[in-house]
Order: structure tokens, then sequence, then C-alpha cells
């Protein structure tokens, strides 16, 4: 089975020691991206995996293959072309201070690239899984239509659309993602929404009452919120959530949901205690994809899913570069607290 990914890989600078970034005189470079990110988890597992994005032609753009390709991510149907590599920014957070990201993403390679750019036939031919999110929609109208033409081409060949309806608000508007995901969904057949996108993706209102600190007693009002987006979307056979009860930057508590084919799951709920990272959410998704790649039985997905994302938050940088048998051992494990 294969897996093809659709997104950007960023250039990534993060201030050191949890330093705000306008009293930092130097940053960290590394490289990630949503669907990157998920593209290096599945490759870790083990799992053949293509990711697809546009690159300058430059040493910038070479690194950026470079930084997937080691972890053995096929990385032949990369566009090469534009003018700039799109770059973010990390503050980490600590304590009671969140962390903050900032975006310089305007007119990179992948922001500017457009239909013409992917040979969607040639490269979805051997794909059984095609994985998006909604970080690409939101960074122009061109990426819109692109994902529109690749998500008709999979349902012509029974290809499993993923979407990850993660909302980016410094990237776009919730209007504009309730709107585009309208258009997408029709076409998608596994979609995760976590606890703070169900409003901003899809509008839906009462998933939970808006404090951080106590998200995962309202499981029930988030199971509802997961049987509608399922209802108002035929295709969808799974919807996964993961939830979470936030005290600070650096503790809180998480759980996952699942609903697929009728039926919902429920993780345990894991006690974790982390240095400030992002991508929990794309181990997450890599987690799940693995289980349905692998038969797994649903509750073993999830269990799977959330003991991948609890690891990737104890692991710097973007990728979660966790082993099928580091996951297992935290998922078979009866202590679920977490600490780095």
């Amino acid at each position: 089975m294969h897996i093809t990914t659709f997104g950007e890989i960023m250039l990534k600078l993060t201030a050191p020691k949890k330093q705000q970034l306008i009293q930092s005189s130097h940053f960290e470079a590394t490289f990630g991206g949503a669907e990157a990110n998920v593209a290096v988890s599945l490759a870790r597992l083990g799992d053949q995996v293509h990711f697809v994005t546009k690159l300058p032609v430059n040493e910038l753009g070479d690194a950026g293959i470079a930084a997937v390709a080691k972890f053995g991510v096929n990385s032949n149907d990369i566009v090469r072309g534009g003018n700039r590599i799109g770059i973010y920014f990390l503050e980490r957070g600590n304590g009671i201070r969140p962390s903050n990201v900032i975006y310089d993403r305007s007119h990179s390679a992948f922001a500017d690239s457009g239909e013409l750019d992917y040979d969607w036939p040639a490269i979805l031919a051997n794909t059984n899984y095609f994985y998006i999110s909604g970080i690409t929609p939101a960074l122009s109208s061109k990426l819109q239509s692109t994902l529109l033409t690749a998500v008709k081409i999979c349902r012509t060949r029974h290809i499993e659309v993923v979407y990850d309806a993660n909302f980016r608000g410094k990237l776009w508007s919730s209007a504009d993602a309730i709107a585009f995901n309208e258009q997408l969904m029709p076409y998608v057949n596994l979609c995760f929404v976590h606890d703070e996108d169900i409003y901003d993706s899809f509008g839906i209102k009462d998933a939970f009452d808006g404090n951080r600190r106590n998200v995962i007693a309202q499981k029930q009002s988030f199971k509802e919120s997961m049987a509608l987006i399922a209802d108002m979307y035929p295709s969808i056979h799974t919807v996964a959530s993961i939830i979470r009860d936030t005290y600070s930057v650096e503790h809180g508590k998480w759980a996952a949901l699942l609903f697929q084919n009728g039926h919902f799951y429920e993780s345990p709920i894991y006690d974790l205690t982390v240095n400030a990272e992002v991508a929990a959410g794309d181990a997450f998704g890599a987690g799940m994809i693995h289980g349905l790649l692998h038969h797994f039985a649903p509750q073993d997905q999830l269990d799977y899913a959330l003991a991948a994302a609890a690891l990737k938050l104890t692991i710097p940088g973007d990728f979660n570069l966790a082993s099928d048998s580091d996951i297992k051992a935290i998922m078979n494990s009866t202590n679920r607290s977490i600490n780095r």
C-alpha cells in the first residue's frame, strides 16, 4: 500500500532555550510542515510514502528534500522551481506563556504553485491513500483548485482521501475555511478534526464551551459533532479527534475519540509533561493511517495514534522519529503518564 502526502515543507527557525523571538540573536534551523511530518512518520514506521511539494532550485530546496529523503520518504515527485522556500519562526512557550508561530511563506514556491505544476494522473498512479491538510488551501486560491482537482481524480481511482482539517487563523478566516471545506468534504473518506478546529473548520458551535482546561469532560459533545460531520458527508467512514485539557504550555491531559463505520471508540487519557513543541497532530494522523494500512482493529488504531502523538511531544523538531516498537511500548503500557 502506498501513501502520497501533498503540502509545503518549510525552513523552521526556532528561538533557542525558550527565548522570545525578540531577544534571540540566532535560531535553530530545521525543516517541517504538516504533510512532510506525516510522510516522515509513516516512513519511519516502514510504510511506502511519497511526499509532493514544490521547492526552489537552490541549496535550501535541496536541503528540504534531503531532510525527508534521509528517513526513507520518496521525493521523486517533488517539483522544482519558484523563487523561495517558505519559512516559519517558532517561539517555544514556557509555563503560562504560550508558544508563538510567525509565518513567512507568502509567494513561496509552493504557495504560488498551481494545477499545471502537478501531473496528478502520474503522481497518483500507484497511490492508495492521499493525505492533505487544511493548511494547504489556506495558502492560495490556486492551491484550492489544485486540491479539488486531485481529490476528484482520487474519487475516480478509488483512492482514499485523508483530510486533517486543521485550521490556521494566521493564514485564513474561519468563513473561508468553512466555504472551502464544503467543496472538499464530499471527496473525503477519513477526516481528522481536533478539539480546537471543529468550530473554525466546520462552523459546529456546540462541541465544547471554550474552557481549555475542561475539554475531555465534554467528550459527548465532541462525539455528537463527529457524528454530524460523518452524517453531512456520506463518503466519510472515519472521523478522529484529539481532545485536550490544557493547564499550561508544558502540562495537560490528552485523549482521543474515533467514529468509524457508525461506532465510537475512546482512548486512554495521557497525563503529559513535555517541552512545548509542534506536530503532535501530524503524528496522530500518521499513526491512524498506519493502523488502517496494517488492518488494526479500530480501538488499536486509536490507541496507537494517540501513543504516537504523546511520544511526539517528547521529541524536538517537527518530525516524529519514534519507531513502531516505541509506539507500541507506550500503547501497551498501563502507565499513561509520559514525561520528557
